[in-house]
């Protein structure tokens, strides 16, 4: 069995170096072909007058600059997603901790008292009540908040 595992994880590793160097290969003839494309845009530069080399190099740098310009305002967007996406979790994590420093500041006693109180209401869920609601006046704004969410 062991054996056995280390064929896997060597024929694992042998397939992820063929593709790592597939990919490096793919890459390489990219940058070959660009290579290329610079290189003859490089000659018909040179064989251009002075005034029109300028221009060439004016309108190749306006597309470098067009190009970088798109990259950033794509960048820009996804960043305001992820800031909105951010802020919503904020706020909703700032609504948790409200509501704990809420509950943190009903003394201990009352708050046995209340769990206890939850806790009965839990075991007593299947009973179907009519009538009023008591609770302790500590245990008002509690009760009021717990009504609103």
């Amino acid at each position: 069995p062991v054996l056995r595992l280390l064929e896997a994880q060597l024929q694992d590793q042998r397939r992820e170096h063929e593709e790592e160097i597939e990919a490096l290969k793919s890459q390489v003839d990219a940058m070959q072909e660009e290579l290329e494309k610079q290189q003859q845009a490089f000659l018909q530069t040179l064989q251009l007058s002075p005034e029109a080399q300028v221009e060439f190099g004016l309108q190749q740098e306006i597309t470098r600059l067009t190009n970088e310009n798109l990259d950033l305002k794509e960048l820009l967007e996804k960043l305001e997603k992820n800031e909105k996406k951010l802020k919503k979790q904020l706020k909703i994590y700032m609504k948790k901790v409200q509501d704990f420093e809420a509950a943190q500041t009903i003394p201990p006693a009352e708050r046995r008292q209340h769990d206890s109180n939850m806790q009965v209401a839990v075991q007593r869920k299947e009973k179907d009540f009519q009538g009023m609601l008591e609770y302790y006046k500590e245990d008002e704004p509690l009760l009021i908040r717990n009504l609103i969410t």
